[in-house]
């Protein structure tokens, strides 16, 4: 697991510590073209050799090298405004495979074995996945006992800025129960009260304020109950 760190420090240097706004920007105006491209993945290669610590590895950093140019150069030339927030993610998705596949070479790992997941793991799982959308939709089904008319939801905000607040919020709590944090749960609450309610009280608008505090109570009380069943069943 050591090999596998070191590779994703070297990586991480590489990408967001040592390339700077202006080195990338040239990449982007040139792309296949710009020797900054080719210097980015030598300084990964480098990198990698240097974290790895053992020249017999030579061809892992070679092999870093050159998927990193691969790879970065195909998103160059991808790349749009329409798409680039999901390239961007590829990407580094990529980029991570590479290198766990060499620690997976290097290391010889037994994939079945070493990751098999355990009981515990899976009822994690299980519960983040039901915070998440389901929890939401449950929600939103609910809530159509109640309709707000145009003028009450007319307060300006990030589309679908409430569907991920609510679902972080969720495995906030779920992770504070599960670990034993309640304090933080306090404090995660008395946060969100603070700016939301606060905007809220501003609007002067009763049905707009009872439906946010109803979903927030929904969503904080389900995601405490899961934590709690979750800590019940692993007793």
């Amino acid at each position: 697991m050591l090999l596998l760190i070191k590779l994703l420090i070297a990586h991480f240097l590489g990408d967001f510590i040592l390339q700077t706004n202006s080195f990338t920007k040239k990449k982007e105006k040139h792309q296949l073209k710009s020797p900054h491209l080719y210097i980015h993945a030598i300084i990964h290669g480098l990198l990698a050799l240097l974290f790895l610590n053992e020249i017999e590895l030579w061809w892992a950093a070679l092999i870093i090298t050159i998927t990193h140019l691969i790879i970065d150069a195909g998103k160059l030339k991808l790349t749009t405004k329409k798409n680039s927030r999901s390239l961007f993610l590829i990407d580094q998705l990529l980029h991570i495979l590479v290198i766990f596949g060499l620690y997976l070479l290097i290391e010889q790992v037994d994939l079945i074995n070493t990751f098999q997941l355990s009981e515990h793991t899976w009822l994690f799982i299980l519960c983040s996945i039901f915070l998440t959308n389901p929890v939401g939709i449950m929600l939103k089904v609910f809530f159509t006992r109640w309709k707000l008319d145009e003028k009450d939801t007319g307060i300006d905000s990030l589309k679908n800025a409430g569907k991920w607040i609510g679902m972080i919020e969720r495995l906030l709590v779920f992770i504070f129960i599960i670990s034993g944090n309640f304090s933080a749960v306090g404090f995660l609450l008395t946060a969100k009260s603070v700016f939301r309610f606060g905007d809220l009280s501003k609007a002067k608008n009763m049905k707009l304020t009872e439906y946010v505090l109803i979903g927030t109570l929904l969503s904080f009380g389900i995601a405490i109950l899961v934590g709690l069943l979750f800590n019940s069943l692993m007793i």
